[in-house]
């Protein structure tokens, strides 16, 4: 199957989780999935919110290239996921960018708050990694094989 991005651009995948394991085990899953990927990844809110937004040591485009996707944890240090979800949603440059929720929560509030500021998908990181790797498979088909992006 074609693949939907720009031939010229690898997929850039933003990754916001402050656990340097959950990111260490999403990046060997996403691996074998996603071929040429670029992967970002950032560990707090404030920090994802900078670079979205090209501020600080993000201001020159090469440093913060936009990604085509965004991971997202809610527990976050500094600025939780639904805030970070709440401003990128809420601004005309960024809403595009599918946001997929990828936390260990599966409480109903939760998962209700996510949709309500615009999250395209919400999926819960599973315990054992022949799981998460199966999930990872399923998201990188999806997000990097078969979903049509909007381009400028």
């Amino acid at each position: 199957m074609p693949t939907r991005q720009k031939p010229e651009q690898a997929f850039r995948i933003l990754l916001v989780e402050d656990d340097p394991a959950h990111a260490e085990l999403l990046r060997r899953g996403l691996e074998p999935q996603i071929h040429g990927y670029n992967l970002q990844h950032l560990t707090n809110g404030e920090a994802a919110l900078d670079y979205l937004f090209r501020r600080g040591p993000y201001s020159q485009d090469p440093n913060s290239p936009r990604p085509h996707l965004i991971l997202l944890d809610l527990r976050l240090p500094r600025l939780d996921g639904l805030e970070v979800l709440q401003h990128i949603k809420q601004s005309t440059e960024l809403r595009r960018i599918p946001v997929v929720i990828l936390t260990t929560s599966s409480a109903e509030r939760d998962v209700a708050q996510a949709y309500d500021r615009h999250a395209n998908s919400y999926l819960v990181k599973p315990v054992e990694f022949a799981q998460l790797r199966e999930l990872l498979q399923a998201v990188g088909h999806y997000w990097s094989s078969v979903n049509y992006f909007p381009w400028p």
